[in-house]
């Protein structure tokens, strides 16, 4: 099987110097596209989302998020590259509808020509729901399994991974007649993903760092694909 080697990073925000336009603040209640107006004038460094209306800006990453961040693109770096017709983004900013833009920590796509629903606009940006979106939940654990969560169901968001770091917990959604539902483990209490064949995750695994464990168990769910 060919292995894709790429991962394709986020568009970076353009600075903006020619016009004053006024600075996001947290809480501020916006359309998506005055959200976005600003939040391309505001300075590289900060990170802003828009969840139901609402502005939302994270505080600043510690190592126990970085960490599972890398661990968590790890794993779907592997299946990405050993899987034609998907696409893997890290950090891509997503516009999800009139109220929404956000900026999940990690998305993997099915292409268009394989059914996938998000699309690149000219201005670079992801628009409509990825595949599968995975959170890392930190300081954001409140909203990314309360706003964010029903923004992503509202949006046609299939899959949805938040791994919750605070309470040591993983907690996989997967959409059915429009309302996310926890997907049941299977054996061994491994997660199979519904809609990319071969994704499985070692939920206890991955929260205590074992990585050679995460990638056995991909492999295994690698290689289920190959026998049929």
């Amino acid at each position: 099987m060919p292995r894709i080697k790429n991962i394709i990073l986020p568009a970076t925000r353009r600075a903006r110097g020619r016009t004053r336009v006024a600075p996001l603040r947290p809480g501020d209640h916006l359309d998506q596209k005055t959200f976005h107006a600003r939040y391309e004038a505001m300075p590289e460094h900060i990170r802003a989302e828009l969840i139901e209306g609402v502005v939302y800006m994270p505080s600043p990453l510690k190592s126990p998020h970085g960490e599972m961040h890398a661990h968590a693109v790890g794993w779907l770096s592997d299946y990405h590259q050993a899987t034609p017709g998907t696409r893997l983004y890290d950090n891509v900013t997503v516009i999800l509808g009139a109220s929404s833009e956000v900026q999940p920590d990690a998305a993997l796509l099915l292409l268009p020509e394989q059914g996938g629903e998000a699309r690149t606009n000219a201005q670079g940006y992801l628009e409509g729901p990825p595949e599968l979106i995975v959170e890392i939940a930190w300081s954001t654990e409140g909203y990314d399994l309360d706003t964010k969560k029903n923004d992503y169901e509202r949006a046609g968001v299939p899959e949805y991974l938040v791994i919750a770091l605070r309470h040591s917990q993983v907690f996989w959604f997967l959409a059915r007649q429009g309302k996310f539902r926890a997907l049941p483990p299977g054996p061994h209490g491994i997660l199979r993903s519904q809609v990319f064949p071969g994704l499985w995750l070692d939920p206890a695994a991955l929260l205590r760092g074992d990585m050679a464990r995460v990638l056995e168990v991909l492999q295994q769910g690698l290689g289920s694909i190959r026998q049929r």
